[in-house]
Order: structure tokens, then C-alpha cells, then sequence
């Protein structure tokens, strides 16, 4: 990695350049052997980083790390070291993001590093939560169990995450499709008719009139009614990617009707299996904590999560703090709540994530039920409308004579 420094030399005048390092330590250790002083030091990130573009064009899915631990757990039953299987692992990978990250966690393992913190270096492609647990495997000499363990949940969770996806899906397309059919119809079919209408000279009932009206204002100013919606777009995006916006939009998606609900039990979810999954590792509670607002995917939910684990800092335990706070449901208070009291925390957590996967499923299910009728209702009453207004419009012609 490469480091941007503001140091003081010898002489006492501030000089600024760059430097690579290991890590920022190294780097620190670097400036003090040639005779400089750090004042400032962080990470250099240049106007175009190749880097982080290369890493969005090739990114490494998720069931790509799920076979590398699976087929690394077992070649390490079967008696070949770590370096050897993720040079096997590495030579056979045909993703090229995924053999540049092996390669150097390769690397870093030859220089006496763990394969929990050689990992750990790299948390767009393995989380932290996980490299924590591959940590716990390794002081405990049972890395090969844990490896299976991490597969198995990081398994159910993208089976959990692409269900969702491709459920939701239908009732996108048909958005879409409700969309564009609508804007076919204001755009061109009406105006058309309205041209028509026009030439003959005939006085239109008021809802064909209102009607072709806005097809023709729609026609004239379009390309400002885009790009007004670009903009809005644009901005809405912008405000989103700031840490205050993001914490809007995502408390706004856990106020959204069945939307939100599925969002809220999803995320629960997911924190209930890392937890219980981390307590069953034998981590306490103090180490468990940062790693599930570390991994947080929703910031209203994840500055709940911190505000429970200031609490318990303080001595209020897990339930307690998680009461004051409606984001934690009921049934996930009250059966932490039992599990604190029985020892059983994880087996605890475990259920309570089960049974908001299939709460999640089923109001996933009725979301798709609900939206394919309503959409239907919405595009057959506006077609439903336009004929009126034409077919009375028509009835005004025969009136006049035509």
C-alpha cells in the first residue's frame, strides 16, 4: 500500500511525498528511520484508482468463496498445509480478482502472517465477521470445522438474499411494464387522437379534453420533464452515498408497507444467525458486538446495534438494552431475554432467526400476490379511462353531424 505523509525533517521544514508500506506502522517506522516526523499519514488514493476499478469490473461472488472454503477445509483434513492448498485453490480459480487476492494472502502467509489476518486485509472480498471466526479456528486447531461452518452460513444467507431477489423481480418487470404502456398511451395514442379531434373542430367533453391536454404538455416539454427527473434522481443518489442520507433511506425503507416489514425481518435475521453463530465460537458478547455493526448492511438498524452495545458495556446485558429500542422486535427481546438466563443464547438466536427467514418468505409471498393484481387494476383503469374519454369524444362528433 502506498501512504501520503506530512512530516517535519531534520531542519525542522515540513516536506510531504509518498512512500509504500506494509501497513501504516511500517510506513511510520520508514519516515522515523530517514530522519522525518509524521504529522499527517493515511492511504494514498489517486484521482483514478485502477485498483478499486478493476475490483468493481471483477468482483469475487459470494458462492466462489464458499467453494474456495469448502474445498479448504478439505485439503486440510486430508493433510496438505494452508500455503500448498491456496496455491491449489489459486492455480484453479478462473476468477482473476479472486488469484490476485489469493496470491497475495499467499504471500502474506509465507511472511509469517495468520490466515485469519492475512485475510483480514482484504474485506471486500472476505468480511471481517468471517476472518474473526477463521481467527477462533485457528487458536482452537480446528480451522477445518470452522471453514465448514462459515460455508454452511454464508451459504444460507445468499440462498436467503437471492430468493428475495428473484422474488421481487416479477413484481418489477410488471412496474415497468406499467410504466411504459402508460407512457405509450399518454405519449403518443392520445395526442393523436387529440390532432384529429382538433381538425374537425370539435368541442370535447371536459375528461378527453383534460386528458388530451396533458398528452400534448407531456409531448412539448419532455425532454425538461427528463431532465428534472435525472436531476432528482441524481441529487436523491448523491444524498443517499452521504452518512446522514444513507441513515434516512434506510430508516425510510424499514417504514415502507411489506417492503419494509421483509427488509426489518431480513436484517434481524441475518444479525440473529452471525450472533448466534459467534457466541456458539466461543466469543464474548464485548467482541461479538462490533463485529455485527461492522458488518451492518442497514444504518438505522446498525446505530440500534450500537447503542445496545453501549448499554451493555455499562452492565445492562443483551435484552435490556434491545428493549428500549422498537427496531428490536418482541419475540428477538424476549427470547434473548431466555437465553441469557438458560446459558443458551446461541441456540436461542438461532430460532429466532429461522423464524423470521420464514416470516420473511411468507410476506415476501403475499407482496408478489398483492402487487400483480394492483398493477393490473392500474393499468386497466387508465386504459379504462382514456377509452371512456375517447368513446365519448367520439359520441360528441355524432352529435355534431360528422
Amino acid at each position: 500500500m502506498v501512504y501520503q505523509y506530512i512530516a517535519y525533517n531534520e531542519k525542522g521544514d515540513v516536506v510531504r511525498g509518498k512512500l509504500p508500506a506494509a501497513d501504516e506502522e511500517a510506513a511510520t517506522d520508514l519516515l522515523g528511520y530517514a530522519g522525518y516526523q509524521a504529522i499527517s499519514l493515511r492511504p494514498y488514493v489517486p484521482f483514478l484508482n485502477v485498483e478499486k476499478l478493476s475490483r468493481s469490473l471483477f468482483r469475487v461472488k459470494p458462492a466462489e468463496i464458499i467453494l474456495m472454503y469448502r474445498q479448504m477445509a478439505m485439503l486440510l483434513e486430508s493433510g496438505i498445509d494452508i500455503v500448498a492448498s491456496l496455491e491449489l485453490l489459486q492455480e484453479q480459480s478462473v476468477n482473476r480478482a479472486l488469484k490476485r487476492v489469493l496470491g497475495e494472502v499467499i504471500s502474506d502467509l509465507r511472511g509469517g502472517n495468520q490466515l485469519s489476518r492475512a485475510l483480514d486485509k482484504h474485506p471486500q472480498v472476505f468480511p471481517p465477521i468471517y476472518c474473526r471466526l477463521l481467527s477462533v479456528g485457528e487458536q482452537s486447531g480446528d480451522l477445518e470445522t470452522v471453514l465448514k461452518h462459515v460455508a454452511d452460513y454464508m451459504e444460507k444467507e445468499t440462498t436467503a438474499a437471492k430468493e428475495t431477489k428473484s422474488a421481487l423481480m416479477l413484481p418489477v418487470i410488471t412496474s415497468v411494464i406499467t410504466v411504459v404502456v402508460i407512457a405509450l398511451l399518454v405519449t403518443f395514442i392520445l395526442p393523436s387522437f387529440g390532432s384529429l379531434y382538433n381538425s374537425l373542430g370539435v368541442d370535447l367533453p371536459p375528461m378527453a379534453q383534460l386528458l388530451i391536454d396533458f398528452a400534448n404538455k407531456i409531448q412539448i416539454y419532455w425532454m425538461y420533464i427528463m431532465l428534472g427527473g435525472l436531476t432528482v434522481v441524481g441529487l436523491t443518489y448523491i444524498y443517499i452515498k452521504t452518512p446522514g442520507g444513507r441513515y434516512q433511506w434506510d430508516k425510510l425503507i424499514l417504514r415502507l408497507p411489506l417492503v419494509g416489514r421483509v427488509s426489518h425481518l431480513s436484517e434481524l435475521a441475518r444479525y440473529c444467525r452471525s450472533m448466534s453463530l459467534l457466541v456458539r465460537s466461543g466469543l464474548p458478547l464485548t467482541e461479538v458486538m462490533p463485529l455485527l455493526v461492522q458488518s451492518g448492511r442497514n444504518q438505522a438498524l446498525t446505530k440500534a446495534l450500537i447503542g445496545v452495545q453501549q448499554d451493555m458495556i455499562k452492565g445492562e446485558g443483551l435484552s435490556r438494552p434491545m428493549a428500549k429500542n422498537k427496531l428490536f422486535l418482541p419475540m428477538m427481546v424476549q427470547m434473548v431475554r431466555v437465553g441469557e438466563e438458560t446459558g443458551n443464547l446461541d441456540a436461542t438466536l438461532l430460532s429466532v432467526a429461522r423464524s423470521y427467514e420464514v416470516e420473511a418468505e411468507d410476506k415476501t409471498r403475499s407482496f408478489i400476490a398483492l402487487i400483480q393484481p394492483v398493477m393490473t387494476l392500474i393499468i386497466g383503469g387508465v386504459i379504462g379511462l382514456i377509452a371512456l374519454s375517447l368513446t365519448s369524444a367520439m359520441y360528441s362528433l355524432y352529435g355534431e353531424g360528422f
